[in-house]
């Protein structure tokens, strides 16, 4: 069987969301939902008084958002967001674009959010996918840029729809009722804006699920503290140690390791070691993901090392071995092949031999 991959799992999608419009049973059931290019309306009317089936059966969960939502800081907090896209920082770009005027940034968007898909996933960590999927929108484009993107068509081709912020918050209220265990935003650092704002306006409908942040790593220290209390489960990667690695293979993203550092530390500060609840599901706390990559370009020994000495020996990491050669790496001799098991194998036995004792090894 071939491994599950994010490419893999949105094509899929494509193909499932053309089946809908086909075969009208199929919207009992959790599948894809491909962006539909000519309305704002999704495919299910949302039931937001059904009690999700994803929630813990011992207590009633209510995530911070709803407070804030309640208080009107939510909202604030998404405006402010959004006034800073007119000499846009929300990324460690800070390339200045004016996305207010539909000036594009160095990622790619500017203010019109585009989506490429939306559905349960099935193939994130366990502990957020559980048994019904994890409520996954993938929005399009992408400040990292990294030359080995699995997900390049969208990342970097601008491959997705234009949607506004209610079809955005309709999105979520769908995948709750699907009974996903939660909304996962993929790629979300140049939308946060438009991403506190569709919440704000899901809240008011009954949106009630955790929410995870799902990174590339290399964030603002000063934008994710803006996401303290709405965040409940931060889900970065850690690609690099070396900022040489990170200039040559993420578009010159020199500042890769630092920022990050500093980035994981303060998710870290917000909502503390990620630990599954009593019916196995995540519901807060920080998991960290790290890709090893061929040659050790990764750096994986001192991203370990880093984890091991700065945060407590039982954060949740993913030691992930599924790297492929992917979009232009086959330009780039040290990273044009496949990870080695025995590759694989050396990283996670120095993560077990300096003491991190909540790792996810399935990877490979």
């Amino acid at each position: 069987m071939k491994p599950t991959t994010r490419r893999r799992f949105i094509r899929s999608g494509y193909f499932l969301s053309l089946a809908g419009y086909l075969i009208p049973i199929l919207k009992f059931f959790p599948w894809s939902r491909k962006i539909n290019d000519t309305t704002n309306k999704v495919a299910i009317n949302v039931n937001t008084d059904t009690y999700n089936s994803s929630l813990p059966k011992s207590s009633i969960f209510e995530p911070s958002y709803l407070a804030l939502h309640r208080s009107g800081e939510l909202k604030k907090r998404g405006e402010e967001l959004w006034e800073m896209m007119e000499d846009c920082s929300l990324c460690p770009r800070s390339c200045g674009s004016n996305r207010l005027v539909k000036e594009r940034g160095f990622c790619g968007a500017n203010a019109n959010l585009e989506i490429s898909a939306y559905h349960p996933h099935h193939g994130e960590e366990k502990p957020v996918r559980g048994t019904s999927g994890s409520g996954t929108i993938f929005l399009t484009h992408c400040s990292l840029r990294c030359v080995f993107c699995i997900n390049w068509e969208v990342s970097q081709g601008g491959d997705g729809t234009r949607r506004s912020l209610n079809a955005m918050a309709n999105m979520m209220l769908d995948l709750q009722q699907m009974g996903c265990h939660n909304i996962n935003f993929v790629t979300p650092t140049h939308y946060t804006p438009h991403i506190l704002l569709a919440i704000d306006i899901a809240a008011s409908k009954g949106l009630r699920v955790p929410l995870v942040y799902n990174t590339c790593g290399w964030e603002r220290r000063e934008i994710l503290k803006m996401l303290d209390g709405i965040i409940d489960i931060y889900l970065p990667d850690f690609k690099y140690s070396n900022p040489n690695m990170a200039d040559k293979y993420s578009s010159e993203a020199f500042s890769y390791p630092d920022l990050t550092r500093k980035a994981i530390l303060e998710m870290h500060r917000q909502v503390g070691v990620a630990k599954p609840a009593e019916d196995g599901l995540m519901y807060r706390g920080l998991m960290i993901r790290h890709l090893v990559m061929p040659n050790d370009v990764s750096g994986s020994r001192e991203v370990m090392n880093w984890i091991a000495n700065e945060l407590p020996k039982d954060t949740y990491v993913n030691i992930m071995g599924q790297y492929r050669p992917m979009y232009k790496a086959m330009d780039y001799p040290k990273i044009n092949r496949r990870l080695t098991y025995s590759e694989y194998d050396s990283v996670v036995q120095h993560a077990k031999a300096i003491g991190l004792t909540n790792l996810d090894i399935q990877g490979y």
